[in-house]
């Protein structure tokens, strides 16, 4: 078997400050920079992405891959017309030299789902069609998916089969894109194409109501895995959605991929009823800044355990800039015992750089995004390059190069600052840097969910917080101008 591979990946927030541009898919933080060509294979190999797991149920398969491009941008505002028709370009053009080259068998992308693109809303949708243009109708095509994503119609009528994530904190990453190679494997084998169902719900549900490592998702999954099993299905793609994005196939959605098309529709049908009776279960509330750091001030002064805290609003893994100061300003203001990664900020990490650890510097830290930076005297406690290897359970084996780095000092509060975004999904975040998360009193993470694989096993409690920010726990206040008639943009409480 000859299969090409290749990848596109962005969660892109419309009202996010700041567009995705080319060099923020040569830089990203945290994952491998844009590949192309011969290189990629060795580069994604000891990697957690999900292309990592194609690449390893392929050549357990005897499969020879045919590496196209492949790319990663952290989450923010949408992907500039440049760099969106610049990387689609060059995986079009990749893909029409190994036909060239020699018959292909199939087709693996690893795709995110989320990706609004200037011109392109849809355009996870848009790639596919143009990967179909090229490979014609019958060429076997199967991508993963971050359950994140917008799944459209497009998308599921260009390819053959979808295979979201199962899980959020995302630890499966690697396993969707191997089960996503093995069913480009079966849809080889059986030569001709599964019967599609798809549904769209009419309601969003909050990022911090999908974790799967609780109610009410964890239920959801559950009755995904027997409604698939039952029906016997090659796949039920569940789709949670990513609600900060304007265009009218935004929200959650599913499709069920099988053998017998009664089949699919009875589970695309169920699997959608039983989310509309589970409504009310995904309302819910997040603690004001304010009363969240009082909490776990409280709570800090008795337990054997950290207190981590979630910054929901500034999370970099849902379109923020990782420097918004909201939550930073509530805990000097009560002297909380807490370290904080991390603000992003050039200029800042910088001046701690010239200035030396063990300096005093006064900074105007943060606030690049939005225009609210949080003046401050501060001692240079350490400095670093940036640079380290993932360890937690969703980004095992990533590479990380976040920049000059800092970890300052600012009366009991510490603020690891970095030159690049990440979400603070791994402890290693806080290592690299000389910081021990479990020693801590409090742990202060800029993620909503993400964080919860590596940081919730050591926590006496976790406390989800609003601060300012563009990732709102309530998004129905955006300014949505696109989104299709009858959505509820949040879910009704009963």
């Amino acid at each position: 078997m000859r299969i090409a591979l290749g990848g596109f990946l962005h969660e892109s927030h419309s009202f996010a400050p700041r567009p995705t541009t080319w060099a923020e898919f040569q830089h990203p933080g945290g994952f491998p920079p844009f590949q192309r060509g011969a290189g990629l294979l060795d580069a994604l190999r000891p990697t957690s992405v999900p292309a990592a797991g194609a690449i390893a149920e392929a050549e357990k398969r005897g499969f020879a891959l045919v590496p196209l491009a492949w790319c990663f941008a952290n989450p923010a505002g949408p992907v500039t017309e440049q760099a969106f028709e610049r990387i689609s370009a060059c995986i079009v053009a990749d893909l029409a030299d190994a036909l060239d080259a020699g018959p292909l068998d199939g087709v693996y992308l690893d795709l995110h789902g989320a990706m609004v693109a200037e011109g392109h809303p849809d355009a996870e949708g848009e790639l596919l069609r143009r990967v179909r243009a090229v490979v014609g109708p019958d060429m076997p095509v199967t991508a993963s998916l971050d359950p994140h994503c917008n799944l459209t119609a497009q998308m599921v009528r260009m390819a053959d089969a979808l295979v979201p994530f199962r899980t959020y904190p995302h630890v499966d990453m690697k396993q969707a894109g191997a089960r996503a190679m093995a069913l480009l494997a079966e849809r080889i084998a059986r030569k001709a194409p599964w019967a599609r169902a798809f549904r769209q719900l009419d309601y969003w549900m909050p990022l911090t109501a999908q974790c799967t490592l609780v109610q009410p998702m964890a239920g959801v999954m559950e009755a995904r895995a027997r409604l698939a099993e039952r029906e016997g299905l090659a796949e039920l793609a569940f789709c949670f959605g990513f609600p900060y994005a304007d265009f009218p196939d935004c929200g959650v959605a599913l499709a069920a991929f099988g053998e017998d098309p009664a089949a699919a529709e009875r589970a695309a049908e169920a699997l959608l009823q039983y989310l509309q009776q589970s409504e009310q279960d995904f309302a819910g509330g997040v603690l004001p800044a304010a009363e969240g750091v009082a909490e776990a001030i409280r709570l800090a002064q008795s337990a054997s355990r950290p207190i981590v805290i979630a910054d929901t609003q500034d999370n970099p893994g849902g379109g923020g800039h990782g420097d918004t100061t909201g939550l930073l300003a509530e805990l000097v203001k009560q002297q909380a015992p807490a370290t904080l990664g991390m603000i992003n900020d050039a200029e800042s990490a910088a001046a701690c750089h010239a200035a030396g650890e063990g300096a005093e510097v006064t900074l105007r830290l943060g606030g690049k995004s939005d225009g609210a930076p949080l003046e401050v005297t501060a001692k240079v406690l350490r400095l670093s390059d940036g640079r380290f290897t993932c360890t937690g359970p969703m980004a095992a084996g990533n590479p990380a190069d976040l920049g000059p780095s800092a970890l300052i000092g600012v009366g009991p509060v510490k603020v690891i600052i970095v030159s690049r975004k990440m979400q603070a999904h791994d402890q290693a975040l806080f290592r690299h840097i000389g910081v021990d998360p479990a020693a801590e009193k409090i742990v202060v993470v800029k993620s909503s969910v993400h964080f919860r694989a590596d940081f919730q096993p050591m926590a006496e409690k976790v406390l989800v917080v609003a601060a300012p920010g563009p990732v709102l726990a309530d998004p129905s206040s955006l300014p949505f101008q696109h989104l299709r008639e009858g959505l509820r943009t949040r879910p009704r409480a009963g």
